[in-house]
């Protein structure tokens, strides 16, 4: 790197990225009750040592949506004794901050304020922690906004559309738009952006000019088939997206191939679960923004506590013992006993030199005891490690492997027993095993009459509310139909026969024909109960639980919900997520959607594609580039570029264009690798010249 002076002109921004503080997380435990306020005092801390322009925090703050007067207490004095002073800020705001920071009745930006003095601004969205509730929509963050500690923006006050509008920051020559969205239920964001609902705005003049990061904080990697929100959705207009929520740390932007923006994951700051995403190191980032380029430098944290996880499968062990060996639970409690050891060995070498580190770590076993071995005491275990670990509540989890599926390969050899028995564990629902099912087996075994969408909700109904007769009516239906759709065809031969029956259950597919159909096979089910007489279903088991106000309702029996959908209490923050997502399968409004279908296909697209967009952006031009650099402290990471797409149509009602979700990325925005060891010590963002594509 070069000289400070070089890195931090009057032209370039500097700004400190963090996510997922969770201020008050264990605030009552003896051990590890400060470790999230010693974190934040350290993010700020670097915040003022590094001089940043300003702080950007991506949600989760708080990890309680009430939180302790101890912990607003704690947080209000470290952001007073980090962020306020005397220190000039040297950016202006452009844009209208009555839209920018509408939930306060002081919409400007804190350092403004006559009435303060603020050395350092914090911008900041709100998580699924700290999210707004209640009939005024309030949150902790509109405490400390309405205080002037901190900046809160990115809250959409309507359930139905969203418009983004940006803040605008201009640092000498550069220009910065900070969009922000905060925490929204993944599902009702997923339809939102797929309905074409959801508005990102941008400035009307010299859009190439604008250095676009956005602040999210959603589902990352695919929990469901709508439970994420795929990178995909975003428009290809940003630069840079810190994405908040995920609590594994990937603070190493990542590229995306499709939009060519990059997607930086701080992580959280401090281990809320003991999983494999939570025991990589914890790092904040340091941005630094000149023009359309931006280095990104990854800080790792001292304060954070250290967490070490490991795997033990006692099968693998059969040359010490097996099911059948005497005494083998003393054995396997004894290699249990020195795996830990190793791992408070290890950490006590790590924290050798680093007095900030807390001296007790965070440890995790996972035995596998599969194939007939017995679990141990862990409580009796524990007492072993009382004064030497930080959790010595929870150090052994026993657990068992899934069995492997059978593979399937004929009609004869599926166990349907098997395939269709759900658990809380697996956190299914009964439609999403059916379209495994059906995604999984052979073409000699998929259905020829019915979709998989109809069989599963059929199967739903009878499993959900007890309706004997729903998959039989829907069978019987189905058949009437197709054999009269085969006579008014006029089809005879047995391949012409095959052939029109596939057309046709394929053209049906996701579209309302097919709910019409299901809705009707349905309701002859239930009137033939009625008309036998039998028993109506238990309301309590037949109630429909919404996962939100606005979100349609899925059936489910009160002893199902552990494999429900997975709502907005997402369970522990830190189960390893953050891997890259999957390449997304929208669907609609009924989880065994294909996304291959006709009409669903066209909605999906016009999510990813705006039409005000299509027909402009394929033929405009821009020599418009956006450089981006890493600098990664504990590996070499090379310099990437990339070109920028070109300026979109401005519209002359506003200062403002609309640019909708999602518009599709052009073949002429490429990215170039540089992998020249020689840096340029006078310009650190800037790399050797290149051609475009």
């Amino acid at each position: 790197m070069s000289s400070e002076n070089t890195l931090d002109d009057e032209d370039t921004f500097k700004i400190l990225i963090a996510t997922d503080i969770h201020l008050g997380y264990l605030e009552k435990d003896a051990i590890r009750g400060n470790d999230s306020y010693d974190t934040l005092d350290e993010i700020l801390k670097c915040a003022k040592t590094q001089q940043v322009d300003f702080i950007l925090l991506g949600g989760d703050l708080f990890h309680d949506n009430k939180p302790s007067r101890r912990c607003l207490h704690t947080c209000i004095t470290m952001l007073r004794r980090y962020c306020m002073g005397d220190r000039p800020i040297h950016f202006n705001i452009l844009s209208d901050q009555n839209v920018n920071f509408n939930t306060t009745e002081f919409p400007w930006v804190n350092y403004q304020d006559e009435n303060l003095n603020i050395s350092i601004p914090a911008f900041s969205i709100h998580g699924n922690h700290d999210d707004p509730t209640g009939a005024e929509g309030l949150c902790a963050l509109d405490l400390l906004s309405a205080s002037g500690l901190v900046n809160h923006f990115g809250h959409s006050h309507s359930v139905e559309k969203i418009e983004i509008s940006p803040i605008l920051m201009q640092k000498g020559k550069t220009k910065l738009a900070l969009f922000g969205l905060g925490s929204i239920p993944d599902e009702r964001l997923y339809r939102m952006f797929v309905n074409n609902q959801v508005t990102m705005l941008r400035p009307k003049e010299d859009q190439d000019e604008w250095f676009n990061l956005f602040a999210i904080h959603q589902n990352r990697s695919k929990h469901g088939p709508t439970n994420y929100i795929p990178e995909q959705f975003l428009d290809d207009f940003l630069d840079l997206v810190v994405w908040g929520h995920e609590h594994e740390c990937l603070i190493a932007p990542t590229r995306n191939e499709q939009q060519l923006f990059y997607v930086t994951q701080p992580g959280s700051s401090v281990a809320t679960s003991l999983s494999p995403g939570e025991a990589t190191k914890k790092h904040i980032g340091l941005l630094r923004v000149k023009g359309r380029k931006m280095n990104l430098e990854k800080i790792p944290l001292k304060t954070v506590r250290q967490f070490f996880i490991q795997d033990v499968v006692l099968a693998d062990y059969q040359d010490q013992f097996t099911p059948d060996t005497p005494q083998v639970t003393k054995k396997v409690e004894d290699l249990c006993y020195a795996k830990v050891t190793e791992m408070l060995e290890e950490a006590e070498r790590e924290r050798l030199g680093c007095p900030l580190t807390p001296e007790k770590p965070l440890i995790r076993l996972r035995v596998d005891y599969s194939g007939g071995f017995e679990v141990f005491s862990t409580s009796r275990f524990s007492q072993k490690f009382v004064e030497r670990v930080a959790n010595p509540k929870d150090i052994i989890h026993f657990l068992r492997r899934r069995e492997q599926k059978e593979d399937i390969k004929d009609e004869v050899n599926v166990d349907y027993g098997k395939l269709l028995k759900t658990t809380a564990v697996e956190g299914l629902r009964v439609e999403d095993l059916v379209k495994q099912y059906f995604e999984a087996t052979e073409q000699t075994v998929q259905l020829s009459l019915l979709t998989e969408k109809g069989m599963g909700k059929a199967i739903q109904e009878f499993v959900d509310k007890d309706e004997k007769d729903a998959i039989e009516e829907l069978i019987t239906y189905q058949l009437e139909k197709t054999q009269r759709h085969l006579q008014a065809r006029g089809v005879t031969t047995e391949q012409d026969i095959d052939t029109e029956i596939r057309l046709f259950r394929d053209s049906k597919k996701n579209t309302t024909e097919e709910e019409n159909e299901i809705k009707e096979a349905i309701n002859r089910a239930k009137a033939l109960r009625l008309e036998r007489g039998d028993e109506p279903v238990d309301p309590d088991l037949s109630r429909e639980l919404a996962l939100d106000s606005d979100e349609d309702s899925v059936p489910f029996p009160p002893s199902t919900r552990g494999r429900g959908r997975g709502g907005r209490g997402r369970g522990g923050r830190g189960r390893g997520r953050g891997a890259t997502p999957s390449e997304p399968k929208p669907a609609g409004r009924s989880r065994s959607q294909k996304s291959s279908a006709t009409t669903q296909s066209r909605s999906i697209m016009q999510a990813f594609q705006a039409p005000s967009q299509r027909s402009s952006r394929t033929s405009a031009t821009s020599n418009a580039d956006v450089e981006m650099t890493i600098d990664d402290s504990d590996e070499d990471i090379p310099v990437m570029k990339a070109s920028r797409p070109p300026p979109r149509p401005a519209s002359s009602s506003s200062s403002f264009t609309k640019y909708s979700s999602q518009s599709q990325s052009q073949s002429s925005k490429g990215i170039a690798f540089d992998d020249s060891d020689d840096d340029d010590e006078d310009d650190p963002f800037k790399g050797p010249s290149r051609s475009r594509r």
